[in-house]
């Protein structure tokens, strides 16, 4: 039997935090020398820098965010809130921050919302506690409470990768209605009759690709619901292949073409066309969106949607950078939504 007599003590128990002092004696300056060191304040001599980082290194030495923070009124903080870490879309979205951020010297603080705008309130909340210089976030669909705190927060937020109707401050993407359009505009410019949809997670961007594809066959006395399949877990090739399947167990086969909301269930699309002995894209023509690496490489290759995901991160946090420096001029010649666009690549999956 133990009891808590007999737990012996871990070697993390009892140890001193190291502080300020201790790399002061370690590197022989002062204390106000490490400070400004850690600080990144100008005035310290190259010679002296280098012997309080090498003290810092030798020792494990953390120093405390908060306390410089409230020295210095900079946390070197920037907040990123995505809905998916492994939604590979966000990958190039992240790289172009991270690209940006780091030879700043300023360190991303990243939290994943998996898709809940109750979840991302609380990462706000969280985030905002740490004091960012600057937020990052997907979309325009916060809660009001959300919105209130990033409107209060009193610091530059860039909402990306949507056109938001009414953006709290800088905005930076795209209209996924007018893409979506145009993917269905193309399709029907290439002769395709009867075309359908299919789209998973169904979150706002995802809608507005299929608001944009009903516009273009409704004008046109071509759209028939039968032919929209659609479902609210997450996308994979899997689920493209399932979906495809419904569609045209739905529809009796009586449809030519497909606009899927990715790439993932257009792949999966593709492939079970090749099962069905459906040839693409004579028979049958298959767009996605998003432009994955691997739409390329499919057989066929797959038509696709090709939007500027790092460019929407870079940017972003270029514009927030601009503000934190008060750069008057640059502030004036940026409008609150910059459109970064897309891009039509059909391939061999469409005529």
């Amino acid at each position: 039997m133990f009891n808590n007599n007999s737990i012996p003590m871990g070697k993390s128990q009892g140890v001193k935090r190291l502080t300020l002092k201790d790399v002061a004696e370690k590197a022989q300056v002062s204390p106000m020398t490490v400070s400004r060191v850690v600080n990144e304040f100008a005035g310290v001599r190259a010679d002296v820098r280098n012997r309080v980082n090498t003290a810092i290194t030798e020792l494990g030495y953390i120093p405390n965010r908060s306390a410089s923070v409230l020295a210095s009124s900079k946390s070197k903080l920037i907040g990123v809130l995505i809905p998916s870490l492994s939604n590979v879309v966000f990958s190039d979205v992240l790289r172009g921050i991270y690209d940006i951020a780091i030879p700043a010297n300023y360190q991303v603080l990243l939290f994943n919302t998996h898709y809940s705008p109750i979840e991302e309130e609380r990462a706000i909340r969280t985030l905002l506690g740490q004091s960012p210089e600057g937020v990052i976030i997907t979309g325009g669909e916060q809660t009001g409470a959300a919105k209130s705190m990033l409107a209060a927060s009193g610091v530059p937020i860039a909402q990306i990768m949507d056109k938001v109707e009414d953006p709290i401050d800088i905005n930076i993407g795209f209209s996924h209605f007018e893409a979506g359009a145009a993917v269905t505009q193309s399709l029907v410019d290439q002769s395709y009759k009867k075309i359908g949809f299919i789209g998973a997670r169904m979150d706002r961007r995802t809608c507005e690709r299929l608001a944009g594809f009903e516009s273009v066959l409704s004008a046109i006395n071509g759209l028939d619901k039968k032919r929209v399949i659609t479902i609210p877990q997450a996308s994979s090739v899997a689920m493209g292949a399932a979906l495809f399947r419904e569609l045209m167990a739905k529809t009796e086969g009586d449809c030519d073409a497909v606009f899927c909301c990715n790439d993932d269930l257009a792949l999966g699309v593709l492939h079970e066309c090749n099962k069905m002995q459906i040839k693409v894209p004579e028979k049958f023509g298959v767009c996605g969106f998003n432009d994955i690496e691997m739409a390329a490489y499919a057989q066929p290759a797959l038509s696709t949607v090709s939007v500027n995901r790092y460019k929407m991160g870079s940017r972003a946090i270029e514009l927030i950078f601009n503000r934190i420096r008060h750069d008057d001029d640059t502030l004036l010649a940026s409008p609150n939504y910059i459109n970064t666009g897309f891009e039509l690549v059909m391939r061999d999956s469409t005529r």
